[in-house]
């Protein structure tokens, strides 16, 4: 794609970021087939290609972002499925986000609409708030149908809709410290507590805590880390996003200086995408881009980490139809497609993958609050393809996901690594019944 930037506007380096991006861009189309919102929507503005147009005018112009621009931007959900299909390497991700960012700094948006981003950005990277808010969202259920009715209401509607009837109680293997690994010492790994997933499935961390440490695997909570700032980042608040990056690049470098690390667990997709980026995101600060290198090539996925090490035969080998669904920041974001059905496979499950499983589900983190009714359109597709595999129970590595199928399938949809501790001998994944156990014929 041919550019027109001034040599003012190259001197800006994202500005010359981007620029190099838009200029790998050859106006093929492929990445139209697998954009979730042109799929469903059939706008041209709606896909890639179309945003490119957009952002690469918004741009070049040094305007101002308008009501256009926002509207088709907002309406991505950076699954990032036009990357694993462009043939050009287009890095969309970083010039959709260079593109939100410059919308949070130029465009004033309704009064409703900022409030509604200002609270998310408040309350969902803080446990504790998001606890709370979750307390408080009970007394609001019933007003559910009325924020619906009102389009600027909407969001706040998709909030309460989403919000679980009860709040696991707060782990007490989310507090820093070290768990040992039993045995032979086989590793030392630190792990992303994290914010909302905290909140909403702490078991999910406790269980990879206490697999890893089965295997011999040291595991180290360390003081002062945070959410992973993926949330505010890709609502365009890049000054918050860099914050949390800082914060956690110096909570792990810390624990990399005292005592060493061989990776940083990630157990919500979402984050291993932003994380393993932290090298990107933070390249022009010199206090932080080497340190933030560093953490980003020892981020990995708790499948991707699980698969390097030589497991042992598993205790149980259960023959559950599994049907496992990639979450987009797992198969587009970082490229890890292999692994999680490996390793179930080799647990003992039958692995069944959906038709489209290319397609988001519409979680896309806080896409299903700010865009419900397209996120629901895309959850109830991808649900039905899930039933249609036949599966017992759903499998996937994202929070996002689990909450945004559980809301509409009829089957238990379960973090990955439930499933795997469960096979080498770790209690059944609560929500599993025994008849949903029923080994394949």
């Amino acid at each position: 794609m041919q550019t027109n930037f001034s040599a003012a506007q190259l001197a800006d380096p994202h500005v010359a970021e981007s620029e190099k991006i838009l200029r790998k861009c050859v106006h093929c189309g492929f990445c139209t087939a697998t954009c979730p919102t042109y799929v469903t929507l059939g706008n041209e503005l709606d896909s890639p290609r179309g945003r490119i147009y957009l952002i690469k005018d918004m741009l070049e112009n040094g305007r101002p972002a308008d009501k256009q621009i926002v509207t088709h931007i907002d309406r991505c959900l950076s699954c990032l499925a036009c990357m694993t299909t462009c043939p050009s390497g287009v890095n969309y991700m970083h010039l959709v986000d260079h593109a939100r960012a410059h919308i949070q700094e130029t465009y004033r948006r309704p009064l409703l609409d900022r409030l509604t981003r200002a609270m998310l950005a408040f309350v969902l990277p803080y446990p504790a708030r998001f606890r709370a808010a979750l307390r408080l969202a009970k007394l609001g259920k019933p007003f559910v149908g009325l924020f619906e009715k009102i389009p600027a209401l909407k969001p706040l509607g998709a909030m309460l809709k989403l919000a679980p009837v009860s709040i696991p109680t707060a782990s007490p293997m989310a507090s820093p410290g070290i768990h040992a690994g039993q045995g032979t010492k086989k590793g030392r790994v630190a792990i992303l507590t994290g914010c909302a997933q905290s909140v909403l499935d702490p078991a999910i961390n406790d269980t990879t805590i206490a697999l890893l440490t089965r295997l011999g695997v040291e595991v180290v909570v360390p003081e002062g880390e945070g959410c992973c700032g993926a949330l505010v980042h890709h609502m365009g608040r890049e000054p918050a996003a860099l914050a949390s990056a800082r914060q956690n690049v110096d909570a792990w470098t810390r624990a990399i200086e005292n005592g060493g690390l061989d990776a940083i667990i990630i157990t919500a997709s979402g984050c291993g995408t932003t994380i393993k980026d932290y090298g990107f995101m933070l390249r022009l600060d010199s206090a932080y881009a080497e340190k933030a290198e560093r953490v980003s090539a020892l981020a990995k996925d708790i499948t991707e980490y699980l698969a390097s090490l030589d497991l042992p035969e598993p205790v149980r080998k259960p023959g559950t139809i599994v049907a496992y669904h990639s979450a987009c920041s797992m198969q587009h974001g970082q490229k890890i497609t292999r692994q999680p059905k490996e390793l179930l496979t080799k647990a003992g499950f039958v692995v069944r993958e959906p038709r489209e499983g290319h397609l988001c589900c519409g979680s896309a983190g806080t896409y299903n609050i700010l865009q419900s009714e397209i996120s629901a359109k895309l959850r109830d597709r991808k649900v039905r393809n899930i039933e249609a595999t036949g599966a017992q129970i759903v499998a996937t590595g994202n929070i996002g996901c689990i909450t945004q199928i559980a809301s509409a399938a009829k089957l238990p949809v379960v973090h990955t690594i439930k499933l795997l501790d469960w096979a080498y001998g770790g209690p059944r994944p609560e929500g599993v019944s025994e008849e949903r156990l029923v080994a394949a014929e």
